[in-house]
């Protein structure tokens, strides 16, 4: 559940923003990419989010129906236009992005949209963070998390801090936080736990790109806060490092499975982290443990970040383990 967009990615690798000639059109959004990149590797996906009444909504529809996700439950919003993204990209290390995100369509999502969508018939309902940055999106999402666990679904919250979508870095730690008594694993990076936890405004490092904000603070005692507060395990994601997974201890200590990441030549590290997601939740619904599980996701994201795009360069189970096997495998 959550954000959908038309991407714009510049064609000219490389270039500063102002210098860009020309873009590719492609279809982002967190949770719309993850479940592009489920179905790919063979989950049935179920996809709720919002599209205007324009054809950026028909081209991001189109594309989401070829690709074998459930796009039934989508509502239109009238007087709504469908969200779009702008991206740089400039290797290895800046990739600006430029959100066009004012009254768009999936922030407008409502507790009768959650109603009408299968959120308490299936095995893993996940959303995104950017979803709890506005009402009525905020309440639905809290509404939709809560309905889930009641019945029984596992329920996965992808931190997804996107600073620019917040009017305060401190709203976006009270929103996640809120969400957490309802949710079973969270997934993020160090600077999202961070700011999870976030209390002081001035631990936030603004750059020249919002793509590039980082927030101070004590990474572990933010996964120990994090856990506090009801999930029993959080993913780190580390980039080339791979990922952590954390755990509650018995004793009231953090336990930690270390899984290796699979480095690569950066193209692009957008789509990386939601490639991670789909890996991990295809695995973890396979029963493959949390290590293995979190290997799946590492080399999705590692094959993601040599492509131009997100959702269009999801790989598929096949390409994954074509990709691992050169690698020393999942293990």
């Amino acid at each position: 559940m959550g954000r959908s967009s038309l991407d714009l990615y510049s064609n000219d690798v490389g270039a500063r923003f102002e210098d860009i000639t020309s873009f590719a059109a492609y279809v982002g959004g967190s949770p719309t990419n993850i479940s592009v990149g489920g179905r790919r590797l063979g989950l049935n996906t179920v996809i709720l989010t919002a599209l205007g009444e324009d054809p950026v909504g028909d081209f991001i529809l189109k594309f989401l129906k070829a690709e074998g996700v459930v796009t039934c439950f989508i509502p239109c919003k009238p007087g709504h236009r469908t969200s779009a993204v702008v991206l740089g990209i400039e290797p290895p290390d800046r990739f600006p992005l430029v959100y066009y995100r004012h009254h768009c369509a999936d922030i407008e999502l409502t507790i009768a949209d959650v109603l009408a969508a299968p959120v308490t018939d299936c095995r893993v309902f996940q959303f995104a963070g950017t979803n709890l940055s506005r009402d009525p999106s905020r309440t639905a999402t809290l509404f939709a998390a809560e309905r889930a666990r009641q019945a029984g679904v596992e329920v996965v919250f992808d931190l997804d801090f996107r600073p620019d979508q917040w009017h305060d870095p401190l709203a976006f730690g009270v929103a996640a936080r809120s969400a957490l008594r309802s949710v079973d694993i969270v997934i993020g990076t160090e600077d999202e736990i961070r700011a999870a936890v976030l209390s002081d405004p001035a631990q936030v490092e603004h750059t020249s790109s919002v793509s590039d904000t980082k927030v101070r603070g004590d990474a572990g005692d933010a996964v120990r806060q994090l856990l506090s507060l009801g999930p029993h395990a959080l993913l780190e994601k580390r980039g080339e490092r791979g990922a952590r997974v954390h755990f509650r201890a018995t004793a009231g200590g953090i336990e930690t499975i270390e899984a290796p990441g699979y480095p690569v030549a950066i193209a692009n590290i957008l789509g990386a982290g939601d490639a991670f997601a789909a890996g991990f939740l295809y695995g973890h619904l396979h029963g493959w443990g949390w290590r293995k599980s979190a290997r799946l996701g590492n080399a999705c994201g590692a094959i993601v970040v040599t492509q131009h795009g997100c959702a269009n360069f999801m790989p598929t189970l096949a390409e994954v383990m074509a990709f691992v096997a050169d690698r020393g495998g999942l293990e």
